[in-house]
């Protein structure tokens, strides 16, 4: 099974301005080429190569295989949607493959930027170190709050599947984000108390609207996601744990296309389309295939009243 680390860099300050450089000029290239895509509406990466590798590549100074990647990253983009033109943050990721990117050992990894390669410091964590000497394909170097990471793809080895005794089946909502038949709840009491002190203060900074109330807003952004996802992660590994303790088998509602299916007051919609019942199922997913459990999805019509029973 394939998952994504993110590991994060330690540049210094030369190397930050190297590294930004050639994120601009990247994703500068990644716009030029989105317009000729466009013009010609073709998505085809030999095609579009034809038109744009030797003006990407003199104009943007980029190197041959870094041209190819901004190449094929913005044809993923378009072939997405080809009635929009698709544009790129001059922050926007950069794809490193094998030719440039590689791995000086587990702490050390060798990056091509516009001013040649440079060897940029990683931080290494108990969670990372098994993993990365299983590093596939290639990476994304991203700039998130001042911060750069590579998402790597390793290859995770899974565990034989358990010969299941049993079923643990898990009613997910909004109120209680999963109950399952054991009678173990996980409210959703904490994401929205988070939920709604943040939507407060955000109404407080905007209609304040100084410089400082602009960068405290900034600060804020982001903030309720990284800790919704913080605890689908608990919950999804609680239930796993569980399912392999028990030998059983983890049961979850098949829940695609529940938005479009629901009707709710107007109050009620900030926190229905916030619900975030699919991350929850991918981590149940990825954390079960390591540990062996086997999933299965069910309908989900009159799960809500069986439980209790």
């Amino acid at each position: 099974m394939m998952q994504t680390l993110k590991v994060k860099l330690e540049p210094t300050p030369e190397q930050v301005q190297a590294i930004r450089e050639t994120m601009h000029q990247f994703n500068a290239a990644c716009n030029f080429v989105a317009d000729k895509a466009f013009e010609l509406h073709t998505a085809n990466k030999i095609e579009l190569q034809k038109v744009v590798y030797y003006p990407i590549r003199e104009q943007f100074n980029l190197s041959a295989q870094m041209a190819v990647r901004a190449i094929s990253k913005t044809c993923e983009a378009y072939k997405r949607d080809k009635s929009i033109k698709p544009t790129f943050d001059p922050d926007g990721s950069v794809v490193y493959d094998q030719r440039l990117m590689s791995w000086k050992g587990l702490d050390l990894v060798s990056l091509l930027t516009l001013e040649g390669r440079i060897k940029v410091p990683v931080v290494i964590c108990e969670y990372h170190e098994p993993r990365l000497n299983r590093i596939r394909g290639q990476a994304d170097l991203i700039f998130e709050r001042g911060e750069f990471y590579l998402c790597v793809v390793v290859e995770v080895a899974e565990s034989p599947k358990i010969e299941p005794i049993g079923v643990i089946g898990v009613d997910l909502g909004i109120k209680n984000i999963a109950v399952d038949s054991t009678g173990e709840e996980f409210s959703g009491d904490g994401i929205e108390n988070v939920r709604s002190k943040i939507d407060n203060l955000k109404a407080d900074l905007q209609s304040c609207g100084t410089d400082s109330a602009k960068r405290h807003l900034k600060k804020l952004s982001g903030r309720e996601a990284r800790f919704r996802r913080d605890v689908n992660h608990c919950i999804s590994k609680k239930l796993v744990a569980k399912a392999k303790d028990t030998s059983s088998v983890i049961a979850l509602e098949d829940l695609q296309g529940i938005r479009e299916r629901m009707t709710v007051s107007k109050a009620q919609r900030r926190k229905q389309h916030s619900w975030g019942f699919y991350q929850l199922r991918q981590f149940v997913e990825y954390k079960a295939a390591i540990a062996g459990v086997p999933v299965v999805y069910i309908d989900p019509a009159y799960t809500s009243q069986e439980c209790p029973v």
